[in-house]
């Protein structure tokens, strides 16, 4: 390790950014070399006598500027390079025309780093390939024979068999959730969720000019009586549920509480809209509404996050014939079909086994991430899962999530407020930071570590190194 102890007295800039100018500078002069560790941030705190967020937010600055490299567990060495394009916790992109900056608002699946699963990946996109005109011409809606098969073979696992004719195979689970709350909810209707949900839910009803409710909620989802009350009070045409591994509270409903609420549903006759995004990461999940109330569930099995999300397509399950044939009319007018090379892709890859494969990689990749989580942050301070691939980050000691998320983005650290997710009343004092994309394991702990040692102090604190 390089003895090496910066003067910041030479820079009249911030500490912060005294300390990557002096990187840089000690570079250029021959002080420093490539493949030297510089000193664990908390020693050079200490020896600089000031706070460990200063030093934090100055190598951070140097990574920016491409200067250094910070590995978790072995330390931060200087690469000898220099990128000033760079942005914060940047993964390098083999084309440049798709680069961008990492991002911890986005929850997406970590992205598999194998070379073998790459490869068998790969050798699935080539053979479906090899009948590429066919693959650019127009589809029948909902997906071939073939595709809707493999639907049907995917859907199995999670208990669910419905005939080919109500399952479709459509663009991705948004288009799908807009056309299915189109047709069950006339503006000015009710719908209700639980009071911290997915975003998407509430522009989804904003758009559509629907009345969204927020439904009380403990930790095993929304409480019955509170259901029940709601259904008395708003007469709502749907109940939308993401109930495994909720995002963003993380939270999987237990059998008896679905059995609970599916009681519930069949005295009020609600529809249920069950967005199954997550459902099939877990090895053993509960029993999905589909198969407990087939005919009032619509069934989005989404395969964004667990194959990924540039497929864009999602296994639509309707309640009925009935139901199925506006909502194809609907889907057909607004989407025309979806990617036929997305659909041969994911049929490809639930035939031979790679999606198994892919879904192996995100468990172990996912619980990897939650025990570095587990190590950085204070046990009992969020709340998660082994398998979610974000965390939900309640605040305290001052720290508001505006504070919060302003502070995490001038380091380079996009995450999302609660505000967000919020249906009904205040919105609590929380983030959701996600943990999966293009983030390396390396990056995903300097991050946290920054985070961890920012909510140990108060926000003044905090602020008065920059």
């Amino acid at each position: 390790m390089k003895d090496w102890l910066p003067d910041l007295t030479r820079s009249s800039s911030p500490r912060y950014l005294a300390i990557a100018d002096l990187i840089e500078i000690d570079l250029r002069n021959g002080v420093l070399s490539a493949g030297d560790r510089l000193p664990p941030q908390r020693e050079l705190a200490r020896r600089l006598e000031i706070d460990f967020t200063t030093v934090a937010r100055g190598y951070v600055e140097a990574q920016k500027r491409g200067l250094i490299e910070s590995h978790v567990g072995r330390g931060t060495f200087v690469t000898g390079r220099q990128n000033p394009g760079a942005k914060g916790f940047s993964m390098p992109d083999p084309d440049p025309r798709r680069a961008g900056t990492a991002d911890f608002s986005m929850n997406m699946p970590p992205e598999p780093d194998d070379p073998a699963l790459l490869a068998r990946m790969r050798e699935g996109l080539v053979a479906v390939s090899a009948d590429l005109p066919a693959l650019l011409r127009y589809q029948p809606f909902g997906g071939a024979a073939m595709d809707r098969q493999a639907a049907a073979a995917w859907l199995a696992r999670r208990g669910l068999m419905p005939p080919l004719e109500r399952i479709f195979v459509s663009p991705g689970a948004h288009p799908a959730l807009h056309a299915i709350l189109g047709l069950l909810a006339r503006p000015g209707e009710s719908i209700l969720s639980e009071t911290i949900t997915y975003p998407g839910i509430r522009s989804l009803s904003a758009q559509l000019g629907l009345s969204l409710s927020g439904v009380a909620m403990d930790e095993h989802g929304i409480l019955p009586d509170a259901f029940d009350e709601a259904c008395r009070r708003v007469k709502p045409k749907a109940l939308y549920l993401n109930p495994t591994l909720q995002n963003p509270l993380t939270l999987t409903m237990p059998e008896t509480r679905r059995r609970e609420i599916a009681a519930i549903v069949r005295t009020h006759r609600v529809a249920v809209i069950e967005d199954d995004a997550y459902g099939f990461l877990p090895a053993e999940a509960p029993t999905p509404f589909a198969a407990l109330l087939p005919d009032l569930t619509w069934h989005i099995g989404g395969l964004s996050k667990c194959l990924g999300a540039g497929l864009r397509l999602a296994y639509v399950v309707a309640p009925d014939n009935k139901a199925a044939w506006p909502y194809a009319s609907a889907m057909r007018a607004n989407t025309v079909m979806a990617s036929p090379l997305g659909m041969a892709l994911a049929t490809r890859w639930i035939e031979d086994g790679t999606a198994d494969a892919i879904l192996a990689f995100l468990r172990a990749e996912a619980a990897a991430r939650q025990n570095l989580v587990a190590g950085l942050l204070l046990a009992g301070s969020y709340r998660a899962d082994p398998l979610s691939f974000h965390i939900w980050l309640p605040l305290g000691k001052g720290w508001t999530r505006s504070t919060f998320v302003s502070h995490m983005r001038g380091a380079g650290i996009g995450i999302v407020a609660s505000d967000a997710f919020t249906v009904e009343g205040a919105a609590p004092e929380a983030v959701r930071v996600c943990l999966g994309g293009p983030l390396s394991r390396e990056e995903l702990g300097n991050a946290l570590d920054f985070m961890a040692h920012a909510l140990e102090g108060s926000p003044e604190r905090a602020a008065s190194f920059f």
